[in-house]
C-alpha cells in the first residue's frame, strides 16, 4: 500500500520549528500498523530535520551555528538578486537536506521521546512550503 499527500504548512518566520504535530493531522487516515513515512519539501530554500523537541534554546542555536556557517553578504556570492539571504538558504538547505524518513508502528509515527519533525525556514520572508507525504506500508 501507497498513500500520498501533498499540503501546504502555513508561512513560519525564518528559524527552526517543531512542525510534528501539524505533519501528523495532515497525514492520510487510516495508517498501516507499520511502514515508512517518507517527508520531502518542494523548495530549495527551507530543509527538513529531526531533532530535539523539547528546548527551544536547541533551535535558537541551530540558527546561530548556521548563520555563522553560512553568513548572509558574502562578497563572492553572485546569486543576490532575491536578497541577501537567498543564496545562504540555498547552501543551508543543500547541508541539511529536503526529506525526512519515518518509521511507522502500530499506526503511528515512531519518534524518539525527544525527537520531532523540524521546518527549517532559511528566508526572512519564505512564504508557504509545499510538502509531500508519502506513506509506505
Amino acid at each position: 500500500m501507497v498513500l500520498q499527500k501533498e499540503f501546504t504548512l502555513q508561512p513560519y518566520p525564518r528559524g527552526y520549528h517543531v512542525i510534528t504535530g501539524e505533519v501528523q493531522r495532515q497525514l492520510p487516515e487510516g495508517l498501516p500498523g507499520r511502514g515508512i513515512l517518507h517527508l520531502f519539501i518542494k523548495h530549495t530554500s527551507a530543509a527538513l530535520v529531526i531533532n530535539e523537541n523539547a528546548d527551544p534554546d536547541v533551535r535558537t542555536d541551530f540558527e546561530s551555528i548556521f548563520n555563522h556557517i553560512v553568513p548572509e553578504n558574502l562578497p563572492f556570492l553572485r546569486h543576490t538578486i532575491e536578497g541577501p539571504d537567498d543564496m545562504p538558504a540555498h547552501i543551508k538547505a543543500a547541508l541539511i537536506g529536503s526529506s525526512v524518513s519515518i518509521p511507522i508502528t502500530n499506526g503511528r509515527l515512531n519518534l524518539g521521546t525527544w525527537q520531532g519533525i523540524y521546518l527549517c525556514e532559511f528566508r526572512n520572508h519564505g512564504g508557504a512550503r509545499r510538502l509531500v507525504a508519502t506513506v509506505y506500508g
